[in-house]
């Protein structure tokens, strides 16, 4: 059994922005009774004894939580690498004061496009001018920036741009991460999913930046899994190195697993252990065992396990069906459809669906 080496951490699902590719859940009113901050800490330090060395707090937007602070101080004590997934939305100079001497390591700022009209359009409310703004506190204050750029049709044309504003702010990293289709993206989808034209410019750039970045800045550039041929690993395989915890308390293999009719797993009512090694949740697809065909007579089935349960579910209704990203698998004609949809001479244009702004209970 392996140990699982990242958590993350979904304090709450309630964001100030309401970005149309969002993966979280649809039904995020069943998240409201979140996991107060004792419950929070107990789960850590269920975590560490796991032997989770690194630890993500996300959402929705986890500066939402009056008592992210002192999880992150809870996280640094038992010896955690804490990286904070934000919009920098609510990451004020006294905010970020606070959780540097808590003892945070790394900020990570999301950002829908380089420019603040488009930007602002996408999040569904003006934020794009506070996000830089955060963006330079965070290196004023020393720490390692990521920005993470979801990218898709109708940012994708910019990305020379998000790579000179990541240079300008002195980004470590940059995240350009095509969006991936589940939750509030599987709803957007024919809106979103960009042309190949689109992605063979954009590869381009990205090619020649890396080469003129190279020891300066790291480029992460992900393709949409529907352009490949074979699929990607789900989270290194399910239930291998990587866990989330929802913000009702839901423990699960992936962020997308919510979707999935399997048993719950919740950390209010089962050690971290047990669900991790014992529950059915994480052991549906762990291993190779669960396979049907062509992933079992595949050469592949060991490297990307089968593609991910999650976009099998949403596409075919069987988690346990081949990813149909792959181009073996019997479903693959599904994907191809969209494809086909999103290179059309004249594209359908429909419009975006936004996330909403939930309420939640505040336990924090």
């Amino acid at each position: 059994m392996p140990s699982p080496f990242g958590l993350l951490a979904e304090l709450t699902y309630a964001c100030p922005l309401h970005c149309p590719y969002c993966s979280n859940p649809l039904d995020m009113a069943d998240y409201q009774d979140e996991l107060d901050t004792a419950e929070w800490q107990r789960v850590l330090a269920e975590a560490r004894e796991l032997g989770v060395l690194q630890l993500h707090l996300s959402g929705g937007e986890p500066l939402q939580r009056r008592d992210v602070v002192d999880i992150v101080r809870s996280a640094h004590e038992l010896g955690m690498y804490t990286n904070l997934i934000t919009s920098a939305l609510g990451l004020s100079a006294h905010r970020a004061e606070q959780l540097r001497a808590a003892g945070l390591d790394h900020v990570q700022i999301s950002v829908q496009s380089h420019e603040a009209t488009t930007s602002d359009r996408i999040a569904g409310t003006t934020s794009f001018r506070r996000k830089i703004a955060a963006a330079h506190l965070v290196k004023e204050l020393g720490w390692p920036l990521t920005l993470n750029v979801v990218l898709h049709r109708l940012n994708i044309d910019g990305i020379a741009d998000v790579l000179a504003m990541a240079e300008h702010l002195n980004a470590d990293r940059v995240e350009l991460a095509n969006t991936q289709y589940y939750g509030w993206a599987r709803r957007n989808r024919e809106a979103l999913l960009p042309s190949r034209a689109q992605l063979e410019r954009a590869e381009v750039v990205v090619r020649a930046a890396r080469e003129r970045l190279a020891g300066r800045m790291e480029i992460i550039y992900v393709l949409p899994d529907y352009y490949g041929q074979r699929p990607k690993p789900c989270m290194g395989g399910w239930g291998q190195r990587q866990l989330t915890v929802a913000p009702n308390g839901d423990a699960l293999p992936c962020p997308a697993a919510q979707e999935l009719p399997l048993p719950r797993a919740n950390v209010r009512d089962r050690p971290l252990a047990w669900i991790w090694a014992e529950s059915p949740v994480f052991q549906a697809f762990r291993g190779t065992d669960w396979m049907g065909e062509p992933c079992r007579s595949c050469a592949r089935r060991d490297i990307d396990f089968g593609g991910c349960r999650c976009q099998a579910f949403l596409l075919t209704g069987d988690a346990a069906r081949t990813d149909p990203v792959c181009s073996l698998s019997p479903d693959h004609g599904l994907v191809a459809d969209a494809v086909r949809s999103a290179n059309a001479d004249q594209p359908v244009e429909t419009a975006l669906i936004p996330r909403p702004h939930p309420s939640r209970l505040d336990r924090s």
